[in-house]
């Protein structure tokens, strides 16, 4: 089971991707980072990701399906703009599921599709704590 380092270095190795890291929702704090950051600030990133996922775990027209166990009731969160896709897959955690994998991809080499799966099984090893 992997670690932060070895999940966010997987992550990595996806087609197209151009940065990755794991972020404190709560907090807005990059728990780890790896490869680009968009704007070039890992940390600046971290925080206005923690934002949108913050807004799409706890507000009602994200959550139609409710919540369980004390989970975010999204599982990923997915924006697209002109040469990029942006993946946010929370995670679940023994303490308060408060975190989430962010993947960086470049859209004429990503593969979206793709992506998606892999991180939700690298979110699903994912070792914390």
């Amino acid at each position: 089971m992997p670690g932060i380092d070895e999940c966010l270095l997987e992550a990595m190795r996806l087609p197209g991707a151009r940065g990755a890291s794991l972020v404190d929702w709560t907090s807005g704090l990059a728990l780890g980072t790896v490869g680009e950051a968009p704007g070039g600030d890992h940390e600046t990133t971290a925080a206005e990701a923690a934002e949108l996922a913050r807004l799409a775990a706890e507000h009602g027209a994200f959550a139609a399906g409710g919540t369980q166990d004390g989970r975010p009731p999204v599982e990923d969160v997915i924006v697209s703009n002109h040469d990029s896709y942006h993946l946010l897959r929370f995670v679940d955690t023994s303490f308060d599921s408060s975190v989430f994998l962010h993947l960086w991809l470049g859209r004429e080499e990503g593969n979206l599709a793709l992506a998606r799966i892999r991180l939700g099984d690298m979110a699903s090893r994912l070792v914390l704590g």
